[in-house]
């Protein structure tokens, strides 16, 4: 039996040069999946290898705002994945690698292979050409002073031309692992030794390449996980267990997942017709979303005046709560939360989105799966300020694992 499900509902040529003019020309978007809108480096039009993880080309970044600060070199990179939609056509995806300052350890550096939270479906969103966050900036620069190299992917169908599937386990464990894997051909000074790390969206694919690696990349030599705001539905719970219920008529930029969220399941299921489960209202937002990254998207909510009720038809068809069953039972399990490295997982007690209760229960069925598992319950932080919060404890329970040093549970964690 399948051990849980994600919030669906939330959110599913080695040579190192630089780029030219031309490269740095932005395509027209095709408004279909929000493809293009950023540089010919993302387009790849050869037969993507069967063998994941293969690195395709690469690309310095020399545009100061997406370089990381405590970065000595950072470079673009294109490689070879499997698709999350139906675990077996070869895709290509984009990333990015950033290299510490200093003298490289013996061996090479440890590797942080860095999942970002929601971002939006379209390739402008992706990180490698849009760049991150404040938040998401201070986090990895940290990493980076600590003596770790990032190499961060943007995800199947963010940067390159197709759908994005924001919460889809497969493709966020695909993606992660295969970044990785890429990451080791690109004739850089990195170990293999890897801690998977991510946050919301990567926070559930931290999670999912750690119980994807043992079987889908024995390859790689992964030390640990951690992941915060993690994203996590017990199969077991009743539907209205522990779940938080919001003012229907409130403006609200959470919105914003569920918008996304419907354009991946009628991606998958093109059968779904938007005025059977929107208002007309909201039809304006729907195609906004399509090309529009989160930052900005939920101001436009918040903007339009925007509410669930003034947005959702009362009564959705059954065949859509059929549909996004099956979207779920498709790609929101986890193969296994028996996981043969340590895991991290930090948690905002006040977090919101998704419920940190939810994130405890996680942590409680990893340890109960058999992983060493380590739950941080942290006082009065929501789900953003935990991020850079836990680096406390997440730094050590790293450099631990990266040492072979042993790390010890904490299965029910206390407020702290």
């Amino acid at each position: 039996m399948k051990l849980h499900q994600t919030a669906i509902a939330l959110l599913t040529a080695l040579s190192l040069t630089a780029p030219s003019l031309q490269a740095q020309k932005p395509v027209q978007p095709q408004l279909k999946w929000g493809d293009g809108g950023n540089s010919e480096f993302y387009r790849w039009n050869k037969n993507v290898p069967d063998q994941p993880g293969q690195l395709l080309k690469t690309e310095v970044i020399d545009v100061p705002s997406l370089r990381l600060s405590n970065a000595s070199h950072a470079i673009r990179i294109l490689y070879s994945s499997t698709s999350g939609k139906d675990s077996k056509t070869p895709v290509a995806v984009s990333g990015s690698i950033h290299i510490p300052q200093g003298q490289a350890p013996e061996g090479g550096w440890p590797v942080v292979l860095w999942a970002h939270g929601t971002v939006g479906l379209s390739d402008n969103c992706a990180p490698s050409w849009n760049g991150r966050s404040y938040r998401d900036v201070e986090y990895l620069n940290r990493w980076l002073k600590e003596g770790f190299a990032v190499v961060a992917t943007d995800y199947e169908g963010l940067g390159v031309a197709g759908p994005h599937f924001l919460i889809n386990v497969p493709m966020l464990g695909y993606s992660i692992l295969d970044s990785g894997r890429a990451a080791l051909k690109a004739k850089l000074p990195l170990a293999n030794k890897f801690v998977i790390v991510g946050q919301s969206q990567g926070g559930a694919g931290a999670v999912a390449a750690s119980s994807y690696s043992a079987t889908y990349a024995p390859d790689l030599n992964i030390k640990g996980s951690i992941g915060t705001g993690v994203i996590y539905k017990d199969p077991e719970a009743k539907p209205e267990d522990n779940n938080l219920k919001l003012n229907p008529f409130e403006v609200s930029p959470s919105l914003a997942y569920g918008i996304y969220g419907f354009l991946v399941t009628q991606n998958l299921y093109p059968e779904v017709k938007t005025e059977d489960i929107f208002k007309p209202a909201a039809f304006p937002l729907i195609e906004q979303a399509k090309t529009t990254c989160l930052s900005s998207f939920t101001g436009d909510i918040q903007h339009a005046g925007l509410s669930p009720a003034a947005a959702y038809q009362p009564n959705p068809p059954a065949y859509y709560k059929q549909l996004q069953e099956k979207q779920g039972e498709d790609y929101g399990y986890y193969p296994t939360l028996k996981i043969n490295h340590p895991v991290f997982i930090g948690t905002g007690a006040n977090d919101k989105t998704p419920d940190a209760r939810s994130q405890v229960k996680l942590v409680e069925d990893l340890c109960k799966a058999g992983t060493n598992a380590q739950g941080h319950l942290y006082y009065g932080l929501g789900h953003s300020e935990t991020v850079n919060a836990s680096l406390k404890d997440s730094i050590p329970f790293a450099k631990k694992v990266i040492a072979d040093q042993p790390v010890h549970s904490i299965c029910k964690p206390q407020i702290q």
